[in-house]
Formats: C-alpha cells, structure tokens, sequence
C-alpha cells in the first residue's frame, strides 16, 4: 500500500542564505568556485598523523576568535559557526525578523553531526593526574557546554540572542537538511513565526578516522557518480538560512516549497538497496511542494562517491524523474560535509535557482553505466523554477527538500 499524499506546505520566505566552505566564506566564494569549476579539496594536513588522502578544509579558521563574552564556547565547530554567520547580511535578516516578530518568536534550529566532539577529542588527549592519580581535563577544557552534542545550537542562540525555540538536529549526514523540515513544523504549528536554520561540522579525528575504518575514504579527490569512483573525501563547511512565514514580512524571490523525510530502517551505515527510502522523501518533496517530478530543474544529490551511494541514489532518481533532468553532486567542490552537507547543498541548490547555473560533478569524466541520464558531468545554463536537494544520513534517514522562486 503506497502511504497517503502528504498536504501541501504553506510556502516560506528565504530572507537570506550563506554557506563557507573550502571554496571560501560567502555566497560569493561559491559562486566563484562554482562557475571556475576550482575544487576547494587538498591533500590532508590536517592532525598530527594526517591519512593519506584529500579534504576540503576551510582556510584561516584557526584565527577566528570569538567575542570575549562568546569565549567559553570556543572551539573549532564554534569558530566555523561564528564565521558562517559574518556572511552574506544573515545577521541584518536576523535584526528584521526580531522587530517584526521579537526574538521570542524566533526559533533556532541547527544541524550537526558531531557537534563539538574535536574540543572533547583534545580534552581526552591532554587529561592530566591530580595528587591522587585520577585524571581530568586539563583547566581550560573544563568548559562542559562545549562537550555536547548541543553545543552548535547553544552558541547559535548565544551568538544571535535569540529566544525561541532552540533545537540541534544531529542524523548523520542529513542533519542540516532536516533543520529546514523541523522549521516549518515549529513555524506551521504557531510555536514560531521565523526561523535561522542551519549547519556545522568541522574535521576531526573521529570523523576521519571513523570513515578511514569503514573503509569509505579515497585516497585522491572523489569522483562521484564515475565509473572508477571508490570512496568519498570529507569536509567541513557552515551556512545559515532565515526562514519567515509569507505575509509576515516583505515578499522574497525564493522560498521553501516542500520537505520530504524518511528512513530505510535498513542497516547503521548502507542505504537501502533499491533506494526505497530516498525515492520517497524525494515524492514527499514534490507532493508537499505541489508540483510534478517534470517541473524538477535542477537536483543537488547526496552523491558522495562511493560504490553503493551513487548507484542506489542514480537508481532511484531514474525511477522518478525524466532524463531531461539535471542532476549531480557538488562534492568534489567542498568534500562530504557531513552534517553540514544539508545547508551547503541547499544553498547550492539555491543559487541555481538565483543564478542559473546548474552545477556539475567535478573530477568526475566516466559515466557509470549503472547511472541514468539524469547524472550530468558539466555544469549549464538554464532558468529554472523549482531546484531540490538531497541528503541522506547513517541508520537510513533521508531528506528531500523542494526550493522554488516565489509566485
């Protein structure tokens, strides 16, 4: 039995939308590196063992300093966060939704995989014995905000003094696509009237190692979707986006038109074989955005370059969408994100729609043959409507969403 048509979403303005990642800070290093078809991936240097392989790490990090009153929460999610929100008029957008609504009235609701867990990596590396031989955290790591997984949205709120609701979101890889979904139920359900949503992850050793030993991590930059494709490079990146219900404020030219979520419950880390879960998070979008898998422009997939991933995601986006559609993946830009992936790849999606140009796959030239037609290597030129993207997470969890310019 096919699960009932979810209702139309009642659409939601976007005031402003920022990524950083290792193309650079702002819309504008994006579009740079977009358009230039440039990879922000290098080989790894990052930790004192670095593994053979390529990331995509933001440059200068190291020298964001938080605000002294923000100095407890500092670490390098935190720097990233900070940094992320200096961009593209996110703090101005902020400033409009408090006089319309109060800060009350604005929810905070931010998606990460890891949070903050590099800082407790550190503390646990330097634990230091007291008289009596018991080990502790050196003094300056005695900061116990930071050692959670709430940490990112705790300092969002902190950072920007907001005071509605205030919700982290940590599912793999789909975290900050989730974020936009969670949003417009908080926002659809009167508990607010505006939203800053967003996401950050930064490298680590559990990230990088945690992927070496499943054996996912490329030694050379990744080739989503090629026929020679055998596994994915990680990133780190951070991006806002200001949600507010429409009528509540001016009218912007783009906006959320749909969400879909869904999980496999098939197994912790592969996704289901025939890629039932994000077939339907994909139909939910469209259904909930109110428009036909024909009207689709562009699509952003997960895509992350490794065997399994991309022929299930190609496979599932052939038994939906026509072969006119462009889709690809833009990691070999920025690397897999992680829990940062969903806001990246949803502003990537958005400046599609702004800008139209639909990227490609960079580093990738052998088309799978297991891959529909709907995968394209180069990036083109087209006006579009509606553009979507997809991020799916570990344990099968999966997030669609639907972006569209206003009507």
């Amino acid at each position: 039995m096919s699960p009932a048509s979810p209702p139309r979403l009642a659409p939601l303005n976007i005031l402003a939308h920022t990524a950083t990642t290792a193309l650079g800070a702002g819309l504008a290093a994006q579009r740079q590196g977009l358009r230039a078809r440039r990879s922000g991936l290098r080989p790894n240097d990052f930790g004192d063992e670095p593994l053979p392989c390529w990331i995509g790490r933001v440059a200068g990090l190291e020298e964001v300093t938080l605000p002294p009153d923000l100095a407890g929460f500092s670490c390098r999610n935190n720097q990233l966060a900070w940094l992320a929100l200096q961009q593209d008029d996110v703090l101005a957008a902020l400033q409009q939704v408090r006089e319309r609504h109060g800060a009350s009235r604005v929810a905070v609701v931010m998606g990460t995989s890891t949070s903050s867990i590099g800082a407790t990596e550190e503390a646990y590396a330097r634990l230091e014995a007291d008289a009596d031989g018991n080990l502790h955290f050196p003094p300056d790591m005695l900061r116990p905000r930071i050692h959670t997984p709430h940490s990112l949205g705790d300092f969002v709120q902190a950072a920007t003094g907001l005071g509605g609701p205030c919700v982290t979101v940590a599912t793999a890889c789909s975290s900050s696509a989730k974020v936009f979904a969670q949003a417009a139920r908080l926002i659809n359900a009167g508990l607010a009237d505006a939203a800053l949503v967003g996401g950050v992850d930064t490298l680590c050793g559990s990230v990088l190692y945690g992927f070496n030993s499943l054996q996912l991590v490329a030694p050379t930059p990744c080739q989503p979707f090629d026929a020679r494709r055998v596994g994915l490079s990680l990133g780190e990146a951070g991006g806002y986006a200001v949600l507010e219900r429409v009528g509540a404020g001016p009218a912007t030219p783009l906006q959320l038109r749909g969400y879909g979520e869904s999980s496999d419950a098939h197994h912790m880390s592969a996704p289901h074989p025939e890629g039932l879960g994000a077939r339907l998070a994909m139909q939910a979008a469209l259904q909930r955005a109110g428009i036909d898998a024909a009207e689709l422009g562009y699509l952003n997939l997960h895509g992350t370059s490794t065997p399994a991933n991309d022929s299930i995601e190609a496979a599932a986006v052939a038994a939906l969408f026509p072969p006119s559609l462009h889709a690809s993946s833009t990691k070999g830009w920025t690397g897999h994100t992680l829990g940062a992936a969903g806001i990246v790849e949803s502003v990537f999606a958005l400046l599609a729609l702004s800008d139209g140009v639909l990227p490609g796959t960079l580093n990738s030239e052998i088309p799978d043959p297991a891959c529909g037609p709907q995968i394209r290597f180069a990036n083109a030129q087209a006006e579009i409507d509606y553009a979507m993207n997809n991020s799916f997470g570990f344990g099968g969890n999966n997030c669609a969403l639907v972006f569209g310019k206003a009507g």
